[in-house]
This record gives structure tokens, C-alpha cells and sequence, in this order.
């Protein structure tokens, strides 16, 4: 990256506040992954290509920064849901013309293209609706297709949601996504972000970097005690913090600990929960200490068993008022 690179292309990798409005409802933050190539050619030379496109488009744009070993980066776009939306597309045009590969691929087809937007878990069902409603309408409008990820990346409670189509009609897809977001967007607090090269912190690795060990080595057992230290635990783990609406805590908590208790057991890892709310929103703290993939499945049990809670609630409230009704 030259000299001349805006500032605040260096640190958008995660957004500053809660994702996808860190602002308000007003304003929409919309991350997305992109090679390290595509990334240049979002940048520019010395920043001119985003620089025009903040400027075209109003909107606040940077890339994650380069990992050593490690061919992808984050895009961070917030602004405007329109903005946002015309930022994309002209993004997607850009990369097009460019013949880039990754995020945006041009088919056989050269005006069809693809983008990998980065969705919050707890946020899918606000893209997919009930029965996948909200999803054909979005490509019914907007003339795109979308295909959603079931898994969450690594070490974050983050999805792909991959978008194809003309640069026109992603945008009028991303503006369709953006306004769905933006209704349910307290929905994402907790939400654990996405940073390329997490993959490879399961196998204890650096980025890029390749085991030493030869066919004739027999692999080191890291957590294994030591006489010095008969208590060592395993130098990967990981603690991470996510917080819970406190009328949400005891469904997960489960009859006498029973839910929490198998999710510990699944997992593998060690889940603390606060006894009172950290602030004024009335959330309560999840602590989750364990390996990279033990926390990834506390986190994915977790999360699917707000979202089964949430469905039931829902349901629960539409037989009522169809029992009003009648």
C-alpha cells in the first residue's frame, strides 16, 4: 500500500461499534470478503479508486490489513442503505473491468458477477425470513441470486451470504438486505467478527506457516503437564465475551442448568454466566474459555438456541392473536 493510502484504509476490519448500524438505525455497516488482488483494485493507487467512491457515494470504506500467508481481507462499507447499496455496485463494476476473481467472478456471462457479504448469525433470519420468504423476495426484486452458508466462519459468529447477479442488481439486492438488517439490528450484539486467517489458528499455526514436524517426530502434546507445572493448560486457548438478553438467558440456561450443561459437554469448553447485567441494556455476559474450535461450537449451540427460542416465541404470539382472531 503507497504512501499516500488513506488512514482509514489501515483499520476497518472490524467495525467500530455494533454491526450493522453503529450509529443508529439511519446508518448501515456491511462488511464483506474480497482477495487481497480484488483489494488493490478496491483501493487504487495512492487511494484514488475509493477515494471516488466515498465521494460518489458518501459513504465510509476501507480494507482489513494485509496478513502474511493469507490471500484474503475484509471490505467495510457504512453509510446511507442507499449508499451503501450504490457503493457495492459500483464496487462489483469496478472489479468486473478489472477481470478480478474473488469476490466478484465473472462467469461465461461477463455482466453476471458474485460478492461474499459477512452476515451475523443471530442476524440470518432477518435475511432468510420464515421459510425463506425474505430471501425470494429479495431476488424476485432485485434480480439476484443469493445462496447463505450454514456454517459460521471460524472463531466468529459471522456467515457468507454470496450474492449473484449484474452490478445493478446486487445493489438493489444489498439495499434490500441493508433495510432488513437494519430492522433488527440490536439483534447483532455479541456478534463475534470475522479475520482471515482465523482458519488457521486451529491448527496452532501461524498464518502461511507449515509444520516442522517430520514423519519421524511424534507430535508434542502442548497441554500435557509438566513436573515444573503439574496444572499447564493448553497454550491455544481462547476467551471470548458474548452478551445475552437477560429474558433470553434462562432458555439457555435450561431446567436445573440442563441446556447449558450439555452445551459445556458438546463443546468442550468452560461458559460463565454474569449474574447481573453488565449495563443499562439489561444484557447479561456469556465468558467462553476453551480451544478455537471448542468455542466455535459453544458459540454455534448457543446461538441456535436463541434462534429455536426466538421461532417459538413467535409462534406462540401468532396462535394467540389467531385465537383473538377467532
Amino acid at each position: 500500500m503507497s504512501a499516500g493510502t488513506p488512514a482509514l484504509l489501515e483499520n476497518a476490519d472490524q467495525p467500530e461499534s455494533r454491526s450493522p448500524s453503529p450509529a443508529g438505525s439511519e446508518v448501515l455497516t456491511l462488511r464483506s470478503l474480497v482477495s487481497t488482488k480484488d483489494a488493490g483494485v478496491i483501493i487504487g493507487k495512492a487511494g484514488k479508486n475509493v477515494a471516488e467512491l466515498r465521494e460518489a457515494t458518501a459513504v465510509k470504506a476501507g480494507v482489513s490489513k494485509v496478513i502474511p500467508g493469507v490471500h484474503e481481507r475484509v471490505l467495510t462499507v457504512t453509510g446511507s442503505v442507499e449508499g451503501v447499496a450504490k457503493a457495492y455496485a459500483m464496487i462489483v463494476n469496478q472489479l468486473s473491468s478489472t477481470s478480478a476473481t474473488s469476490p466478484v467472478s465473472p462467469t461465461p456471462s461477463s455482466s453476471q458477477s458474485s460478492i461474499r457479504l459477512l452476515i451475523s448469525h443471530n442476524l440470518m433470519g432477518s435475511v432468510i425470513g420464515r421459510s425463506g420468504l425474505k430471501i425470494k423476495a429479495i431476488q424476485d426484486s432485485s434480480g439476484a441470486r443469493m445462496f447463505a452458508q450454514k456454517e459460521m466462519l471460524p472463531q466468529s459468529t459471522e456467515r457468507i451470504v454470496e450474492v449473484h447477479g449484474s452490478a445493478e442488481s446486487i445493489g438493489r439486492a444489498i439495499e434490500d438486505i441493508g433495510r432488513a438488517l437494519l430492522e433488527d439490528w440490536d439483534r447483532a450484539t455479541g456478534t463475534v467478527y470475522f479475520h482471515p486467517g482465523a482458519a488457521d489458528e486451529r491448527s496452532g499455526r501461524r498464518p502461511g506457516q507449515q509444520s516442522r514436524r517430520s514423519n519421524g517426530d511424534a507430535p508434542r502434546d502442548r497441554g500435557s503437564p509438566s513436573p515444573s507445572s503439574p496444572s499447564a493448560q493448553p497454550s491455544n486457548l481462547r476467551t471470548q465475551n458474548i452478551s445475552i438478553p437477560s429474558d433470553m438467558v434462562g432458555c439457555i440456561i435450561g431446567r436445573n442448568g440442563t441446556k447449558i450443561t450439555e452445551i459445556r459437554r458438546l463443546s468442550g469448553s468452560k461458559i460463565s454466566i454474569a449474574k447481573e447485567p453488565h449495563d443499562e441494556t439489561g444484557e447479561r455476559m456469556f465468558t467462553i474459555v476453551g480451544t478455537p474450535e471448542a468455542n466455535e461450537k459453544a458459540l454455534f449451540l448457543l446461538y441456535n438456541q436463541l434462534e429455536s427460542e426466538k421461532e417459538r416465541r413467535v409462534g406462540r404470539e401468532q396462535m394467540q392473536q389467531d385465537e383473538l382472531q377467532d
